[in-house]
Order: structure tokens, then sequence, then C-alpha cells
């Protein structure tokens, strides 16, 4: 089992999470696409079934718990930051704000990146990937 800091991730309520939030299923951050919730019964409480896309694999999973459940949420932060090369499938990229430098795997969507373009990248758990290109102005 990893460890993550306690930086990374939070624990909130199965019934505060909604369509398009985000929850960590099987050690892996996910982006919830639907729920459904059942009605609670005699002695009972409510149960809510979620389905969620993984960010990083794109695989589909699930998770169903009561509604007073606790669920790790992940905290994602979303950065900008400036390409600096492109080999192949590896981007270097600079953080705008703290001049970091790192590699990214470029999605197939992001293939033909210019040097120098900004680009929105989403931090969670320890990894980055790339949301979107900005056009110049």
């Amino acid at each position: 089992m990893r460890c993550f800091f306690l930086s990374e991730k939070i624990f909130g309520s199965m019934g505060d999470l909604r369509i398009g939030k985000y929850v960590i299923i099987e050690d892996e951050p996910c982006r919830i696409v639907s729920m459904d919730k059942s009605k609670p019964g005699k002695h009972g409480a409510a149960k809510i079934r979620v389905e969620a896309m993984g960010l990083f694999t794109g695989n589909k999973r699930s998770l169903a718990k009561s509604s007073d459940a606790d669920v790790e949420i992940p905290i994602i932060e979303r950065k900008r930051a400036q390409v600096v090369s492109q080999t192949g499938t590896i981007a270097q990229l600079m953080d705008l704000t703290s001049y970091e430098t790192f590699d990214v795997a470029i999605p197939a969507d992001f293939v033909g990146v210019e040097v120098g373009k900004e680009i929105q990248y989403m931090e969670v758990m320890g990894k980055r990937l790339l949301l979107r290109v900005y056009d110049s102005e």
C-alpha cells in the first residue's frame, strides 16, 4: 500500500460528492461521471453508488457506500507552465510561479505543442496532468 502526504488528500462524506467533482478510488484520483442514490430502508441509511473515470489511466471505477461514510478526496492544484522543450512524447515545462522545470508525458491530443506556449496543468497526488493550451494573445 502506498502512503501519501496528508496534504495530498482530505476526507469528506459520500453525501457531499457531486458529478464533476473528484474522489480517490483504489488509490487513484478519479472524476465522478455518474451517481445513483438509493432510498434508506427501514433500519438503514441511504446508499450511494459512484461511477468515476481515473484521471491518469482513464479506467472506469465504481464505489458504493452509505451516504454518511467517509471518502478520500484528492487536493488538486491547477497551475500554469510554459513549454521549454519537446522531445517525442515528453515535454519539459517551467512553472510560471515557482520557475521549477519538470518533464511531463504529452497526451495524444497535445502532440505538436509549440515551444513557448503556455499550458494549464493539474497537480494531484504527486503527479502532473496536462489540461489545456492557452492561445497566444
